[in-house]
């Protein structure tokens, strides 16, 4: 039976995140929450989200409908609790809906309660927070009944058995520690010379850890990235680059991001007192209970060579953040330069940048991705 992912509530707040995406398309682990749905389910997927965004994710429903809120990390015992629902029963956890089988989101009669633990991801931090669980997870998935494509003997490892290459993938002269979580690389992925790296590490199909990049254990490089300098802790979704020296520690970078050469971000506080962010659902700065936060950057998004982001920096989508100084600690979409005042980055322009970088990777905005952009731009 087909599985339809539904945004709730946690759409707006994954802002920015969910602009230009339903929340099942956001990775967190090795996999996304819709690529760890299907591998658990082996069910088709398809998305109920915003009206603009349906025009790329489109939807089929009938009488007979199974949904499921993908802000629930997927177990197998999810999600075979999930496949064994009948018609108008729902689960719930904690209050929160996970999943009906219904005609819509509200066809249930019987209210049954999850018993177990799940992992819930409500604000873009939580994605960082849970990203060593989740790969730890995904790791026994994707290996499990396979067997890793063998190291070359330049390198140097700690606990081997925990250390996965995919068909393709190439690591030489690099240091693997995978003591603490297991290290993850990818079909056709690349760890290059120099390099020290110390799992948990999802590091996907077809990305690249540039020479002596040094990585801390919860980290994901998504699919095509390029990362150098030092990473800790941080999400990567895909076709996204940190190419060159530079900090990227607790956060969380959308599709088609760049960050130029010795671009940093502050983690924590001076004053090491909580880090509160821009939500975009409350239009204020809130709190995030952590005391490490990063940066969360929307798709599409750029920063110039020696950029500076302050703790909790949020940035949206489209934006080119390049004039000196910090940059607010709230970048909106569009923003030519990064500042409060600064011009808006036309639309016409933010189509052709777009276009001009998925063309490097042998891609193209489509007209679904400009109706996505045009909606926001307005």
């Amino acid at each position: 039976m087909k599985i339809t992912l539904f945004d709730g509530e946690e759409s707006e707040q994954l802002l920015p995140l969910t602009f230009t995406k339903p929340v099942g398309e956001l990775r967190m682990g090795i996999m996304t929450f819709k690529e760890r749905w299907e591998k658990l389910s082996g069910a088709k997927i398809d998305y109920f989200t915003k009206d603009y965004l349906q025009v790329k994710y489109p939807l089929e429903l009938g009488k007979d409908n199974l949904f499921v809120n993908p802000a629930f990390f997927a177990t197998e015992e999810l999600v075979e609790k999930v496949l064994n629902l009948e018609l108008h029963q729902a689960i719930f956890y904690q209050e929160k809906l996970v999943a009906i089988r219904g005609l819509d989101l509200s066809d249930y009669e019987t209210k049954l309660e999850f018993d177990g633990e799940l992992k819930y991801i409500a604000f873009p931090w939580d994605l960082f927070t849970h990203n060593d669980f989740a790969i730890k997870t995904d790791f026994v998935t994707l290996t499990k009944g396979k067997k890793s494509q063998p190291i070359s003997e330049t390198n140097r490892t700690i606990n081997s058995e925990q250390i996965f290459l995919e068909e393709g993938a190439i690591v030489e002269f690099a240091i693997l520690n995978a003591k603490d979580g297991p290290i993850y690389i990818g079909k056709d992925a690349e760890i290059m010379e120099g390099c020290l790296v110390r799992g948990s590490l999802a590091l996907c199909d077809h990305a690249k850890l540039n020479l002596g990049t040094k990585v801390y254990s919860g980290t994901t490089v998504g699919p095509y990235c390029k990362v150098g300098g030092e990473i800790n802790n941080s999400i990567l979704m895909a076709y996204s680059n940190k190419g060159h020296d530079g900090f990227l520690g607790n956060s969380v970078i959308g599709e088609w991001c760049n960050l130029g050469a010795d671009t940093n971000n502050s983690n924590l506080k001076n004053n090491y007192s909580e880090v509160k962010v821009w939500s975009y659902q409350n239009e204020k700065f809130i709190n995030t209970g952590l005391q490490f936060c990063g940066l969360i950057m929307g798709d599409h998004s750029k920063a110039a060579i020696n950029t500076q982001f302050n703790t909790g920096t949020v940035v949206g989508v489209c934006a080119n953040v390049f004039e000196s100084g910090f940059p607010p600690t709230n970048v909106k979409s569009f923003t030519w330069g990064g500042k409060k005042d600064s011009p808006i980055y036309q639309l016409d322009r933010a189509y052709e940048a777009a276009d001009r970088m998925m063309q490097r990777r042998g891609l193209h905005l489509t007209n679904a991705d400009k109706e996505i952009l045009k909606h926001l731009f307005n």
